[in-house]
């Protein structure tokens, strides 16, 4: 076989000079032109998580309207929903750290991290702060410790009872001063009760002591969506007699 020699005299040919690398694209460059190009490509970046207000889960066997529709057990509820229960029917508001039972007869709205109550009767236990407004009244627990407290407003009395920690009672900036033998707002201790006139505390007048209950028109406003509750809230306030009669002949 014919081998090829370089001829004699004649050196042999230099080898190439080697070519320069170029230095290694840091990591976070080529993260930075990764993401660019899928921009540039028009790919859809992901949605930022929603940020809506807390809810809640509401239990029920019935009897129980939000919004002035019935509710199912294990309804969601959200910031801003109008709950009524009706006469013999109770309701069980479940949110992280919180447990709020409605009492029969009760109208309130949910708000989040708190209730604002119309009328009727509220037990909290919560480990959140969760608050209680009626009027100008607002009740929150002292300490984040579980604490278990009650609120009712019947007849323009409003009662504050303390079962397991302590809770603070603050009025509104239109409250007027207590009375002898009043109260001034402050600390409800533990296994005490503390009622509350909100004519004093809110400068509002008295309800009427009747079956039905005033309304106040902003809860008008809030469930009027609904013909349950409006019918509700028309019936009792003619006193229990509906509003809709029929023409004599």
């Amino acid at each position: 076989m014919a081998m090829a020699f370089p001829l004699l005299g004649q050196a042999a040919p230099p080898n190439p000079p080697a070519q320069p690398q170029s230095a290694p694209t840091p990591a976070s460059q080529e993260t930075n032109s990764s993401t660019a190009g899928t921009t540039a490509a028009g790919t859809t970046a992901p949605a930022p998580p929603l940020q809506g207000a807390p809810a809640a889960i509401l239990h029920t066997q019935g009897g129980v309207w939000v919004n002035g529709s019935e509710a199912r057990d294990s309804t969601a509820v959200f910031a801003g929903d109008l709950i009524e229960t009706k006469p013999g029917f109770s309701a069980t508001l479940n949110l992280e750290g919180s447990e709020i039972l409605l009492a029969p007869e009760a109208v309130s709205k949910f708000n989040g991290d708190s209730l604002e109550m119309d009328h009727g009767s509220v037990s909290v236990g919560t480990s959140k702060s969760f608050k209680l407004e009626v009027k100008c009244i607002t009740v929150v627990p002292v300490s984040s410790e579980w604490t278990q407290f009650e609120v009712s407003d019947v007849n323009g009395t409003v009662r504050v009872a303390a079962h397991k920690k302590d809770v603070t009672v603050e009025l509104g900036p239109s409250a007027k001063p207590p009375t002898e033998g009043g109260s001034g707002g402050g600390v409800v201790h533990e296994g005490e009760e503390k009622s509350f006139d909100e004519s004093q505390a809110c400068g509002t007048a008295r309800e009427p002591a009747s079956p039905g209950h005033a309304v106040n028109p902003k809860w008008i406003a809030a469930g009027a969506a609904g013909a349950g509750l409006l019918i509700w809230i028309l019936i009792h306030s003619t006193g229990g007699q509906s509003p809709i009669t029929p023409s004599s002949p």
